[in-house]
């Protein structure tokens, strides 16, 4: 069974401001702007939404109402100090909103702070390499066993309320963290550097936390993206791994009222993210192959793209939580290793159905 199933929402907002905190001739010192995303994940209770169904964009206009002072505003006038982390607050406080699980804000396509249901910061940083690799002790036939290459993303995740710093985790700190690091990975063959002659996703997230955690204490999860639709993270104990669809159906929602758009038929380029857990299989450096979990959802796909989801038995209504479900329930039997299904009917906004929240916030 699963242990929560929350509403996730994201809206944008355009602000400029000044981060006085920072050293001097910092450049985000100086008065600067974003494109800010933030991010909320909550339990929506029934009360919360005028019919069942209405969660995902009840959540989404609550948001929108919460930042609407945000927008095009100069930050220092709403907050003394409008760091990422105090922005997260700010929205965690004033969104109204009962069971709040995460909130999350992204000020760059490249940066951002999580607050997890603690409410600790985790600030995050994301990085690219250019590499190539080789899975030497996977099958003849299998494609990973020839000499390829990726664009990896890696992105770096640090709990700033441990510790014992004068202020925040700044961005430039843990740039030059990442800096061997990259001038090790970038443009090479990973097979040959130390400790990735077996260079899977989860083995590079091991060595990667390995090289950063003696310089960042607060380093909480790493992050590597293979391809843009799937990847690995690892927290120094477990090994996370992920792997997205995109599928075009058309939806309806059951329950709506009469003249509320959302009844009628309508449809979504809906983003999938299945996220399994499992131990490192030690001789072949993964947990789960990629392959195998593309095969064994494939049925399960194939039943939900270019379909009329209003049709599909077992579904009991067209929104994102009733899909999640039924994909859940559908997937788990094919995939034991399953333990958290994001589906987003729009970018950010949908449904979050997991077993357990461990784990970090995925960048818009």
């Amino acid at each position: 069974m699963c242990a929560a199933q929350l509403s996730v929402a994201t809206s944008g907002f355009e602000a400029a401001r000044q981060v006085a905190i920072l050293p001097e001739r910092h450049r985000s010192r100086r008065l600067h702007g974003h494109s800010f995303a933030a991010t909320v994940f909550a339990e929506m209770a029934n009360g919360a939404v005028s019919f069942p169904g209405a969660e995902v964009g009840t959540l989404s206009e609550r948001l929108e109402a919460c930042i609407a002072p945000l927008n095009y505003a100069f930050l220092n006038d709403h907050l003394e100090m409008p760091t990422d982390e105090n922005l997260a607050r700010w929205i965690w406080q004033r969104l109204g909103v009962r069971g709040i699980a995460r909130v999350a804000l992204q000020s760059t396509s490249g940066s951002g702070v999580d607050l997890d249901r603690g409410r600790a910061a985790h600030v995050w940083r994301r990085y690219r390499f250019q590499a190539a690799h080789r899975l030497p002790n996977v099958a003849a036939d299998h494609k990973c066993g020839r000499m390829h290459g990726h664009g990896f993303e890696v992105v770096i995740h640090a709990n700033q309320d441990l510790g014992a710093r004068h202020m925040s985790i700044d961005y430039d700190h843990l740039d030059e963290l990442w800096a061997p690091l990259h001038f090790e990975l970038n443009y090479h063959s990973l097979n040959e550097i130390e400790g990735l002659q077996n260079p899977t996703s989860e083995v590079i997230a091991a060595w990667i936390w390995r090289k950063l955690k003696v310089g960042l204490p607060e380093l909480s999860w790493v992050t590597v993206y293979e391809t843009a639709s799937c990847g690995a993270n690892f927290d120094g104990r477990e090994y996370r791994i992920w792997k997205e669809f995109s599928f075009d159906s058309a939806t309806a929602l059951r329950h709506a009222p009469q003249g509320n758009a959302r009844g009628g038929l309508h449809g979504h380029t809906y983003q999938l993210r299945l996220h399994m857990k499992a131990p490192l299989d030690e001789a072949m450096g993964w947990t789960i192959d990629f392959g195998d979990v593309k095969k064994n959802f494939d049925p399960i796909f194939k039943a939900l793209d270019h379909q009329p989801l209003t049709e599909m038995d077992g579904l009991r209504d067209g929104d994102t939580g009733s899909l999640a479900a039924w994909i859940f329930a559908q997937a788990r039997p094919k995939i034991p290793e399953l333990s958290r299904v994001d589906l987003y009917e729009t970018p950010g906004c949908g449904t979050l159905l997991a077993e357990s929240l461990a784990g970090p916030c995925m960048p818009v």
